[in-house]
């Protein structure tokens, strides 16, 4: 770790943002953390208010801004009451970092609040210092909601209901037992039905899927099993169906719902004598295949209905997943959020950006009708539009969750030149200590060459020509 580097930068963030004490933690041996920097806290020591507010923000991977402590009494009465800060600010380094560090300020009642200009300020700066931090903190490692590999870890949730779902497809995965999901649209039922394949003995195998709703009745029949040569007009060459491809795989039939009687009934054949027929032929062909179906719709009245049959409804439904709506699932949104915000953020090649607290707040107290597949668009949205700052607020939220468009205009104004001027001052310096070699400078602050020129024309910085002749 630049140890130069990483001291101006914590300059930079007191001049601008003055604090009565401050704490950067970075993560230590064995899962424990050090205290980096300390100005006026003790980390080992006893019972403090800078204790439960990192680890509020390190659980939740999000900022935590509170302006007046005394209106925490769950927070004030912790440490001798001459200690106790009237407004504190947390970061956890690097955003979302369940195992990271953590940057912690805090002010007496007497110096005012932190502002929403001093998160947005801080959240820059923590940019430069995660990069920074990236060689102490083995990498990062952003909380992303899952630990990553196969089987039901990929499946975000800590939810009592999700939970339970993760231990049946432990329970189900290595077996061949039919799965049937129901849950409302968006609940992430093909997740499950993937991780169930990818977490068992099929995972060598295809998985395949097809909505049911999604391909008209004439064709579904050829796409489900195939066709002979001369089976129809324009059946120019024989074709293999979808379920023939997941031989020895899972076939996933989303929306099972929609099929017509006549598909049910060559469904339930497939699923009995594990073999099919293509269109226009005479001859079965055997499959080994595990089907997994899902449906948003009541099967249990399509059955009284007469619009499903009964036998192919008994014979999916041996082993049943019910997915909640996200609705009941409120202790997961900060899971999902962060898990969303760091895969999106990797997919755009730009740092995990945190969320503000009015920002978070609207999020959670949304209602989520689209679950968490509205979630997923939400976060990726928010991404985009604060494509150019380390803060997602609450304006960049969509008219659905922020309908009265609240935001903090002053303050974003103050954000803005304060934000110019750290970048400005941050990369002259780092250029001078490279003699303006924007080679070296890029390494040394940890970005590109081209994000150091984009940065350099940005703020209209003059490099000396002899500079660039060696630079280049």
């Amino acid at each position: 770790m630049n140890e130069a580097l990483f001291s101006r930068v914590l300059e930079i963030v007191m001049e601008e943002v003055p604090a009565r004490r401050s704490l950067v933690l970075v993560p230590g041996a064995a899962g424990a953390r050090r205290a980096r920097a300390s100005g006026g806290i003790d980390w080992e020591a006893g019972p403090d208010v800078c204790r439960d507010i990192v680890a509020k923000a390190l659980e939740s991977g999000q900022p935590v801004l509170v302006r007046d402590l005394g209106a925490h009494p769950d927070l004030s009465a912790r440490g001798a009451p001459d200690r106790v800060p009237g407004s504190a600010l947390c970061l956890p380094l690097p955003a979302g970092g369940a195992e990271g560090g953590a940057i912690y300020l805090d002010r007496s009642a007497a110096d005012g609040p932190f502002t929403a200009a001093d998160l947005e300020f801080l959240a820059a700066a923590a940019g430069f210092l995660n990069f920074i931090l990236a060689g102490t903190a083995g990498g990062g490692g952003s909380c992303n909601g899952g630990n990553g590999g196969g089987g039901p870890s990929q499946i975000v949730g800590r939810n009592g209901a999700f939970r339970k779902v993760r231990a049946l497809i432990e329970k189900v995965r290595n077996t061949d037992a039919p799965v049937f999901i129901s849950g409302e649209s968006g609940t992430g039922k093909e997740l499950v039905a993937r991780t169930i394949h990818e977490s068992g003995p099929r995972r060598n195998g295809q998985f395949v899927a097809v909505n049911c709703g999604a391909i008209p009745d004439p064709l579904l029949e050829s796409e489900l099993f195939g066709h002979a040569r001369g089976a129809f007009t324009g059946a120019a060459r024989e074709k293999a169906g979808l379920i023939e491809e997941a031989d020895r795989g899972t076939f996933f039939l989303d929306e099972i719902g929609d099929l017509t009687l006549n598909l049910q009934a060559k469904l339930l054949r497939a699923l009995e004598e594990r073999s099919i027929r293509r269109l226009g032929e005479t001859r079965p062909r055997a499959v080994d295949v595990r089907f997994v179906s899902a449906t948003n719709k009541d099967l249990d009245n399509e059955v009284r209905e007469g619009r499903f049959r009964e036998d192919l409804y008994y014979r999916l439904k041996i082993i049943v997943i019910e997915l909640p709506p996200l609705r009941e699932r409120r202790e997961d949104l900060v899971p999902l959020i962060n898990h969303f915000a760091d895969r999106y953020a990797r997919e755009m090649r730009r740092p995990r950006p945190y969320f503000s607290p009015p920002a978070l707040e609207m999020l959670l107290r949304y209602a989520w009708p689209g679950n968490v597949r509205e979630l997923q668009n939400e976060v990726r949205r928010c991404l985009v539009l604060a494509s150019d700052g380390n803060l997602i607020r609450e304006e960049h939220l969509s008219p659905a969750i922020n309908p009265r468009r609240e935001s903090f205009p002053e303050s974003s104004r103050r954000f803005a030149g304060a934000r110019a001027d750290f970048e400005k001052r941050f990369l002259l310096e780092a250029l001078a200590r490279c003699e303006f070699r924007r080679g070296r400078t890029a390494a040394e602050i940890g970005i590109t060459r081209q994000g150091l020129f984009k940065l350099i024309r940005k703020h209209g910085i003059e490099v000396p020509r002899k500079a660039e002749v060696e630079a280049g």
